[in-house]
């Protein structure tokens, strides 16, 4: 299970914008957006979440659920420890193709 408030959450971790998620995930655009302005749980279908999930995973999100272990007992993400860092290279690399070129003053 996870809310729309940690995929926010994952996505700024990660420091990616809603369309590289959709690529990671292999689902749509309107899909993520769905998912992100759902009010609590995310709903969908059960492929597009578990593709979902699996693609956080892999990009070094771990999702903390209630009654998990926390500092303060609630719902949270947190980068892993021994994150995939080539994937997060790789999310930080479609980051940086979105923004486009610096321009100088």
């Amino acid at each position: 299970m996870i809310t729309a408030a940690q995929l926010r959450a994952a996505r700024a971790l990660l420091g990616i914008d809603q369309r590289q998620l959709a690529e990671l995930a292999g689902i749509s655009v309107p899909t993520i957006q769905r998912m992100e302005a759902s009010p609590e749980v995310v709903r969908g279908n059960v492929d597009s979440l578990m593709r979902l999930l699996a693609a956080l995973d892999t990009a070094g999100i771990e999702l903390i659920n209630e009654g998990a272990t926390s500092k303060d007992g609630g719902r949270g993400v947190r980068l892993k420890a021994s994150g995939n860092k080539p994937l997060q290279r790789k999310a930080s690399k479609l980051s940086g193709a979105v923004r486009g070129p610096r321009v100088r003053p």
